[in-house]
């Protein structure tokens, strides 16, 4: 299947990795555009792909094409591409904010769009991609988006009025996990443990509990009153937390990224 990316930045990049390591495309089988020479001579030398001096070239020679570039940049990417986007093409969206009617808009005719909603840990292969499509698109050419989302983690279909809310609970919250993976460690490091000590205790302690959740099936909750022994250490930190409303802070910040997605 024959692949472009219109724009090749981080997120691009390990999508691509994930793509191409995993079988699901050939090297030579994808195609990239980006602003600067150095981005493009980078993805030839790291992925082995071809690359292209405009994105309608990317367009002509693709078959699903991920629109990866900024946001802001999308409108002026659509307008010099619509009308080399034929009626058989997938165009595959990255991007918060932007709906399947502002799409169809925006080309000013039938276009298979979907949206995606990928996030940083697709570097890791274990990304959480949100995946939604517009009415032209079939059945089979979902699964084959779906396909090629995970080979760098795990997808799942939602309603489009849920995307703004994956921004918030998927998209930008590897920021807050990273901010709490630093605090734990700058306590241990106030405890006299080295830094490179420090991080990776907690690093690790946040993904085996995080796979706790997801191959138990037990509520987090539960999960948390099992640590939590009868007038032990966890349920005195526990308190400490409920007093300073970690879980309330968490809770508008994840709501504010979601209204501010929606006004993308």
């Amino acid at each position: 299947m024959r692949t472009g990316f219109i724009g090749c930045g981080n997120m691009a990049g390990a999508m691509i990795r994930g793509m191409i390591e995993s079988g699901k495309v050939q090297p030579e089988d994808v195609i990239i555009s980006a602003r600067t020479e150095a981005t493009r001579e980078r993805a030839r030398r790291e992925f082995g792909v071809k690359t292209a001096d405009s994105n309608c070239e990317v367009v002509r020679a693709s078959d699903i094409i991920f629109l990866a570039a900024k946001p802001q940049q999308y409108e002026e990417i659509i307008q010099e591409i619509r009308d080399d986007v034929k009626e058989n093409q997938i165009v595959v969206s990255i991007a918060p904010g932007k709906t399947l009617a502002w799409f169809e808009e925006k080309f000013g005719k039938p276009v298979k769009i979907v949206r995606t909603s990928p996030n940083t840990p697709a570097l890791v292969k274990e990304g959480m991609t949100a995946v939604c499509a517009g009415s032209a698109v079939t059945e089979g050419e979902l699964k084959d988006v779906m396909e090629l989302c995970e080979s760098f983690g795990r997808t799942e279909i939602i309603p489009e009025k849920l995307m703004n809310a994956v921004v918030g609970v998927a998209g930008s919250s590897p920021a807050y996990v990273f901010l709490f993976i630093e605090a734990l460690a700058d306590a241990a490091v106030a405890e006299g443990m080295t830094r490179k000590q420090a991080y990776k205790f907690a690093a690790q302690a946040v993904m085996g509990s995080a796979k706790m959740v997801l191959e138990t099936g037990l509520h987090p909750g539960e999960l948390k009153d099992m640590v939590c022994s009868p007038g032990g250490t966890t349920i005195e930190a526990v308190q400490v937390l409920e007093e300073n409303q970690m879980r309330a802070a968490v809770m508008k910040a994840s709501r504010a990224c979601t209204k501010k997605a929606g006004d993308m």
